[in-house]
């Protein structure tokens, strides 16, 4: 189910209509059409219908769905709903074993045809079209590096009477004297030393390539894969630049095949921030620049590490509205696992060329006026690309308007400081529920041009309190029966 474009073998569809992709995919051999669309939290859904359901109206009149049953969407008595397929979006999806083609949806109301002000993926296209109507730039890049975990197993449950996880990885420190009955080869990663260790440490490289070299034949450009800091399988696969609402595509893509590459070898992925104790989680840095006319805008040779003047106000935005920007870049309790302050996580609020605890860092890597980019530090996968990429793009924009000025940069080693000089440092909120009392008091910049809505916001903080946070919190932990079981 592959053809050769530019040398290289794709399962990538283009087309110059719906009906030469429809052609298209039926001289593939296809039989059936993957429709996937984005719930509110951030993970995709799907249906199937058969090839000879998709017709060129198909592409304007949708597919019928019950909202009400979807994370976020419609209530019981307004539950019909309607996706509409994206055909750039098309490719022969790879984990079926029937031919397949996959198409990326976008959500519409069947009472006003209009787009669906709930999805997470019109607020990403309507983030890039008030970029436009703003007069700023005419694109923003973004470029993730998305870290997370390849593991063995992962056994979890929680009920009146007993709560656990176990998680394993025969690459774990901790299997080092492990007697199975089998020979134990003994080499892997110490705690907080896996970053770039060559095999036999790095057991999982084989199955990164794999996921890297399936993303290219889908059409997901892969800069890079490494193994990362933590134990236990920690991978870092970075995708090369694109335009907003395609990359927030990327990332899920990214995610759908690292679960899905994972699974043919018997393993599990997991993107969760913070699955280890006492090693580092997985972050998602995001890059991200500005271009008119085929010109980065944040590039100044004489600036501050190159950058521009406007992109030290993007710079402003972001630390500005960076507690509120939490709720959508580090949506969920586990986050807060991450974001400790006294260890590398980027829990504060200010910038560098270099200082890698700093929430915005500027690479210094490439001198190429072209590469010159800004990069956000706190996001992490578990966020729903679309609003944590429209989110900061609304917060970069904002801090350009209005001219806020992120101070002067910190290129000091932050774990230096004086106790004094630290509180005039202002940081991340240190949990899910003080990022959505941030985002309550903090949520003007992201109305403008309709992007976000007030019922929007309300619904995710309403959303994130009531089923994560307070679902979290009313649990009994496993550690607080060691603090308090004989009190």
């Amino acid at each position: 189910m592959e053809v050769v474009v530019n040398g290289r073998a794709t399962s990538v569809l283009r087309a110059a209509s719906p009906r030469e992709l429809i052609e298209q995919a039926k001289s593939q051999g296809v039989v059936m059409v993957d429709l996937k669309f984005v719930d509110v939290p951030g993970q995709w859904q799907h249906f199937h219908v058969p090839i000879d359901e998709l017709s060129e109206k198909s592409f304007t009149e949708g597919f019928g769905f019950d909202g009400s049953s979807i994370r976020g969407f419609q209530s019981i008595n307004e539950s019909d709903m309607l996706i509409v397929p994206d055909p750039s979006t098309a490719f022969i999806d790879p984990f079926y074993e029937h031919p397949t083609l996959s198409l990326i949806c976008e959500v519409k109301d069947p009472d006003t045809g209009r787009p669906y002000e709930r999805d997470p993926r019109y607020i990403a296209r309507k983030a890039e079209q008030y970029l436009r109507s703003a007069g700023i730039a005419e694109a923003s890049y973004w470029g993730p590096e998305a870290e997370f975990f390849i593991l063995d197993s992962a056994r979890f449950d929680q009920n009146q009477h007993s709560g656990y996880y176990f998680i394993d990885s025969f690459e774990g420190f901790w299997n080092s004297g492990r007697d199975g009955g089998a020979p134990n080869p003994g080499h892997r990663p110490r705690y907080k030393e896996g970053y770039f260790p060559v095999p036999p440490v790095d057991t999982v490289s084989d199955i990164r390539a794999e996921i890297a070299l399936t993303l290219q034949k889908i059409g997901v450009d892969v800069e890079t894969h490494h193994h990362e800091v933590a134990t236990a399988g920690q991978a870092e696969v970075d995708l090369r630049y694109a335009t907003l609402t395609a990359m927030a595509d990327r990332v899920m893509l990214l995610k759908y095949v690292a679960k899905n590459v994972a699974r043919r070898y018997g393993k599990t992925v997991t993107f969760m921030p913070k699955p280890l104790h006492g090693d580092n989680g997985s972050g998602m840095h995001v890059h991200q620049s500005l271009w008119i006319e085929g010109r980065n805008l944040f590039y100044d040779a004489a600036g501050y590490a190159q950058i521009s003047e406007l992109a030290r106000y993007y710079i402003g935005g972001l630390l500005f509205h960076g507690r509120a920007l939490a709720a959508f870049c580090s949506p969920s309790t586990n986050s807060y696992k991450r974001l400790v302050p006294g260890f590398e996580a980027p829990v504060n609020l200010v910038y560098s060329k270099r200082n890698r605890s700093a929430a915005v860092r500027i690479p210094m890597y490439f001198q190429n006026p072209a590469a010159k980019r800004i990069e956000y530090r706190p996001p992490d996968p578990s966020a729903n690309p679309y609003l944590a990429f429209a989110a900061m793009l609304m917060a970069g924009l904002d801090g350009i308007q209005n001219r806020i000025d992120p101070g002067d940069p910190l290129d000091r080693d932050i774990y230096t400081l004086s106790p004094a000089e630290l509180l005039s440092i202002r940081s991340l909120p240190g949990s899910l529920d003080e990022a959505l009392d941030a985002l309550r008091d903090d949520c003007q910049f992201l109305f403008k041009g309709g992007v976000f809505t007030k019922d929007f916001v309300d619904l995710w903080i309403d959303y994130k309190r009531q089923r994560e946070s307070l679902a979290v919190n009313t649990r009994p932990h496993p550690w607080e029966f060691v603090l308090y079981f004989d009190v």
